[in-house]
Parts: structure tokens; sequence; C-alpha cells
């Protein structure tokens, strides 16, 4: 599940080009000094995978306290089937019943924090600069947070979303050093594909859950896992 993780944000940064792409642009690297400048893209980017990979862990955590019960291959299977109704569905229906304004203070803090360290040039504020970027709303990150549940610990849920960080960096690096670079046709083709993928990853989620005995895909020990687990929590 972890190279899914990696295309999953490979695909998905074409999408983040288009919603934190002019954060990639306004970056207030030295672009006078190579080495500097590719110091401190990276220091953006470990801070934005230290974000994503303390939400993989908190994420993570718990998928594990739920597959103590014994609900490990019923996360998976609800996850999946989350993640196609996603797409499937008008997104007016979800718009209607999220729960997202009550984050809209939240965010409007981390929006203004940004602001502030964009205006700086230290490696330390580009660090901060990444930290922050990986806090803003964003659906791409919330399917990749349903995989870090699904995942089933801590470390893998961790680990999940560092490898979903990991696959936005080739693009959002280039938009950091040619900015808008893709034209309207490439991008409107690429983001069609986008929700084809999340199809096909929640389909993979499903059979995961299912434990079909497909090797990589749907593992049969799966099942063994749940029941051994189920069976722990009743002592």
């Amino acid at each position: 599940m972890l190279i899914t993780a990696l295309i999953f944000g490979l695909l998905g940064s074409f999408h983040c080009v288009g919603m934190c792409g002019p954060i990639a642009f306004l970056l207030p690297v030295d672009r006078s000094n190579p080495v500097k400048r590719v110091l401190q893209i990276l220091s953006y980017h470990a801070g934005r995978l230290l974000t994503y990979g303390t939400i993989g862990l908190l994420f993570g955590f718990l998928g594990r306290r739920l597959d103590v019960f014994g609900f490990q291959q019923h996360i998976s299977i609800g996850i999946g089937v989350l993640m196609i109704l996603a797409i499937l569905l008008p997104s007016k229906i979800f718009s209607r019943y999220n729960g997202s304004k009550f984050m809209y203070k939240w965010v409007g803090k981390v929006k203004s924090a940004l602001g502030a360290e964009l205006k700086r040039k230290s490696m330390d504020s580009l660090f901060t600069i990444g930290f922050l970027n990986g806090f803003l709303p964003c659906g791409l990150v919330y399917m990749a947070v349903f995989g870090s549940v699904a995942a089933g610990n801590a470390w893998q849920g961790g680990l999940y979303m560092v490898f979903f960080g990991l696959g936005t960096i080739p693009l959002m690096t280039t938009a950091t050093y040619l900015g808008n670079f893709l034209n309207t046709t490439l991008k409107q083709r690429i983001l069609k594909a986008i929700p084809v993928f999340v199809v096909v990853v929640g389909v993979l989620f499903i059979l995961r859950g299912l434990g079909l005995g497909i090797p990589y895909i749907s593992p049969s020990e799966m099942v063994a896992v749940e029941q051994v687990s189920a069976k722990h929590s009743c002592y």
C-alpha cells in the first residue's frame, strides 16, 4: 500500500500545484545561490513531510485502536467505499454535510502565519512554511488520511502519509523552479485522471479488506490477524 500512497501523491501533486502552487511560487528562496536554494526547498518539503507524518501517526493510531476490536477488515472496506462515493456522488452532498466550517478560524490562523513566514528568508522559515502548508485543507490529503487509518497501526499510518508526501515532491519542486509551467489542456487531462485513480485506490482498499488470498493486493493473512486480534481483545 505504500507504493499506492507514493503514486497517489505523484498524481495528486497536479492538484496540489493548482491549490498550493501559489505558495510554492512565492517561497522566499535565494535564487542567486543554487546550492542554498536547493537546501531551502528541501527544508520546505521536510516541513510538509513532518506534518503529513504526524497526521498519519495520529490517524494510524486511531486505526490501531479500532483494530484491537477486530475491525481492521471492516475499516479497509469502509474507507474504500468512502473513497469511491466521494468521487461518484455530487460534491454538493458532501459540502452540505461536511463539518469543515468549524475549522475556518483555525485555517485563517494558519494562513496568517504562512503570510508572515513568506516574508522571511531564513532556512527555518522555509521549514515552518512547509509545516504550516501541510495543515491547509485539501481533499486529496483527506483521502490519504483514510489510507493511514486503514494502515492498522501508528507507524504504518505515518509511513503511508510520508510516502504520499514524497510523491508530491517532484512536481511541487518543479513549480518552485518554473512557476506555472503546465498548460491548461494538460492540467485538465491530468485532473480528469485523478478521480479515476482515487476509485482504483478505493477498490484496492476494498479488496484488501476482503482477504481473498491475492498476494500483495488482498492477502488472506489479514483475516487471521484480525481474528487473533479480536481473540486477544477478549482477555
